[in-house]
């Protein structure tokens, strides 16, 4: 039986709901950012990103978020923020920078907005 989309919730502002149709959206995206966790992946990928991505089957869309290294465009192609986190992670970035894009703040301001909520 084929995956359904979950029913239609009421999201937070500028958040992508990762539901089961966006499970399959990014499928590709995510395999390929779960190969990370191996370094001759890595070394692969940072020698030629653009052969690399076609050897998962990217998309367009995902390609060009790859390559701005866009974080919100990533989670809009069906982008899983903890496959993600393999992806910045190897060009030195965190989930805050992540968090940080979400919510339009700088990285400090960000970490700060964390502390005063008690995160």
């Amino acid at each position: 039986m084929p995956m359904q989309p979950s029913p239609t919730r009421d999201p937070i502002p500028g958040t992508t709901i990762f539901d089961g149709t966006m499970a399959m959206r990014g499928y590709a995206l995510n395999k390929m950012c779960y190969s990370f966790n191996e370094a001759a992946s890595r070394a692969e990928f940072l020698a030629d990103e653009d052969a690399y991505c076609t050897k998962y089957g990217l998309n367009d869309a995902q390609r060009a978020a790859i390559k701005a290294r866009n974080a919100l465009d990533l989670l809009a192609a069906g982008g899983n923020i903890y496959y993600l986190a393999k992806f910045v992670g190897m060009l030195g970035l965190n989930v805050q920078d992540v968090g940080a894009q979400q919510t339009g703040l700088t990285v400090e301001e960000f970490k700060a907005k964390l502390q005063a909520a008690g995160h």
